[in-house]
């Protein structure tokens, strides 16, 4: 041992002086751990990082999907909501176009006790240069028959129905080249004939004609079906002169008729089915 030490005693000395600066170096860096907590703690400090960070992105992406899916849910629910607030919108729009439509033909009965009506909705409208109809969704099943007057709500003549089936009927406007008309011009009493122009047609009017001599007409003049013959009942509105004109040979003066029903917009009507032709 004594050889031992005085062959190696200095290098032991050095080995000891080594470990007790590093002890001593690593307790001064470290007054909570000891040092072997601390190499570990390095050493492992990187991998805590990255696992942090892929821990919080993971958490992350969690969070972000369980948002997503409750805002989809909501939104769901919130289309689910307006979608049923829209359909009760139109419900009411539906009910109050009925009572509307209901009051306007309780206005007509009124007016005309003697009318029997029945109202119909416009499928299709027709139009060209050499004809002007209306398809409506009641025929015969709703005793519909030709040569019925339609009118609007306000009693303005809409034109004549021309053919009949089952459920949908076929109504020459009174702008149509085949609609003639008893007229009279309310004014003067004046009795005419209102028919269907090809000329004026593409204009939106008719013709007035085979007026009496030295007929007084002035723009604005309404015009309303005569009644002469049974044939349609007296007193529907046509239309009023838009115009005074003279013939080709300028002779005799006819008028142009502006209708006063709005045949472009219509999207139901009031079918007389019966009326009293005394009165």
């Amino acid at each position: 041992m004594k050889d031992f030490l005085k062959r190696h005693g200095l290098w032991v000395l050095f080995a000891a002086a080594v470990i007790a600066v590093t002890v001593s170096v690593l307790s001064y860096f470290s007054n909570t751990s000891s040092p072997l907590a601390n190499i570990t703690g390095v050493i492992t400090s990187p991998f805590r990082t990255a696992y942090t960070a892929v821990a919080g992105w993971f958490g992350d992406k969690q969070n972000y999907y369980e948002d997503n899916k409750a805002l989809k849910k909501e939104n769901a629910a919130l289309k689910k909501q307006i979608a049923e607030m829209e359909s009760q919108v139109r419900q009411a729009q539906t009910d109050s176009d009925e009572n509307t439509r209901l009051r306007e033909l309780l206005n007509l009965q009124e007016k005309n006790p003697d009318y029997q009506y029945e109202t119909a909705s416009i499928t299709e409208h027709s139009s060209s240069n050499w004809t002007s109809s209306l398809t409506l969704n009641c025929g015969t099943n709703r005793d519909i028959a030709v040569n019925d007057c339609v009118i609007t709500e306000s009693g303005y003549l809409v034109g004549i129905v021309s053919q009949v089936g089952m459920n949908w009927c076929t109504v020459l406007t009174v702008l149509d080249t085949d609609t003639s008309l008893g007229a009279q011009v309310f004014r003067t009493g004046a009795i005419g004939l209102a028919q269907g122009d090809f000329n004026l047609m593409s204009e939106g009017t008719l013709k007035l004609g085979y007026l009496p001599a030295r007929c007084s007409l002035l723009n604005g003049d309404l015009v309303v079906t005569s009644g002469l013959g049974g044939y349609y009942p007296a007193g529907l509105v046509i239309g009023s002169v838009d115009e005074v004109k003279m013939d080709d040979a300028g002779s005799t003066q006819y008028a142009v008729l502006k209708p006063s029903a709005d045949l472009d917009s219509l999207k139901e009507v009031f079918i007389i089915k019966s009326f009293d032709s005394a009165n």
